[in-house]
């Protein structure tokens, strides 16, 4: 299945950073996150990609045409003989097909997938995800429950990772609960997508995807959740990035240490 990727968000609360970068090319690891987004699909066998590009797409662009796996991945250098041979040890752009799709600078991600819907034609089915989450929720499983649903759409549905807490009073203001909200029953929008092809053709000018298009779909019980209490973690802070930094720096980076066998949800 082809993997759409929201790439062309301007990112305004990652800071001084997203002066220069847009934020998909913000480094986890020595690497863009949008790489570790790529990495994790085609570790499942998903490498057909779709970059909706808006705010600074040419550094995206760049990145991939002046990708050096030498530079990146383990190698044997052999210098024996006639002329020097490069091994390389561990290779992962060279399956990878990428389109590069300039979808506008303030679109919405709605519009973004509008604007792609040319190259996804052919296709019964598609993924699509934003482009500064991670997780490692089994992707096969996340499929399977998508195409035995015979719904339009599905996303993932995680638990808040933000720090707050839900409060309950009663009629007069009494406090009668406060609850950590990363414990509540309280899901969120993951942003981990499956479609079928035709919701590209029921998108309007001017609508985002989880309003407009997603009432509808309610509506017609077309859309679905999958829910996962594994690891997830979105890039939408210095904070977060921080965080998702030193997981990595530890060894503790979930998103790169995947089963690569379906496990049930």
């Amino acid at each position: 299945m082809k993997v759409v990727i929201f790439c062309g968000g301007l990112g305004v609360r990652m800071g001084e950073e997203t002066q220069r970068i847009p934020k998909p090319m913000i480094e986890i690891g020595g690497r863009p996150i949008l790489w570790h987004i790529m990495r994790y699909y085609a570790a499942w066998g998903h490498n057909d990609f779709v970059l909706c590009l808006g705010y600074k797409g040419d550094v995206v662009k760049r990145y991939f045409l002046e990708y050096n796996g030498a530079m990146l991945n383990d190698f044997v250098l052999d210098r024996n003989g006639d002329g020097a041979k490069l091994e390389l040890l561990s290779r992962d752009l060279e399956e990878w097909r990428i389109t590069f799709v300039d979808t506008g600078m303030n679109s919405t991600i709605a519009e973004r997938l509008k604007a792609v819907g040319p190259h996804l034609n052919g296709d019964e089915a598609f993924l699509a995800t934003y482009g500064d989450g991670l997780t490692d929720v089994p992707l096969p499983s996340l499929i399977d429950n998508f195409q035995a649903s015979g719904k339009m759409a599905q996303f993932l549905s995680v638990r808040p990772q933000f720090n707050a807490h839900l409060v309950s009073t009663d009629a007069d203001g009494n406090v009668v609960r406060v609850e950590d909200m990363s414990r509540s029953e309280i899901r969120i929008n993951g942003g981990f997508f499956a479609f079928r092809r035709e919701i590209v053709d029921m998108i309007e000018p001017g609508e985002e995807l989880v309003d407009e298009p997603f009432a509808r779909l309610i509506a017609a019980g077309e859309l679905v959740a999958y829910p996962y209490d594994g690891f997830f973690g979105v890039m939408d802070t210095i904070k977060d990035r921080q965080l998702l930094e030193t997981m990595h720096e530890t060894g503790q980076a979930p998103w790169q240490h995947l089963r690569l066998d379906p496990l049930p949800a």
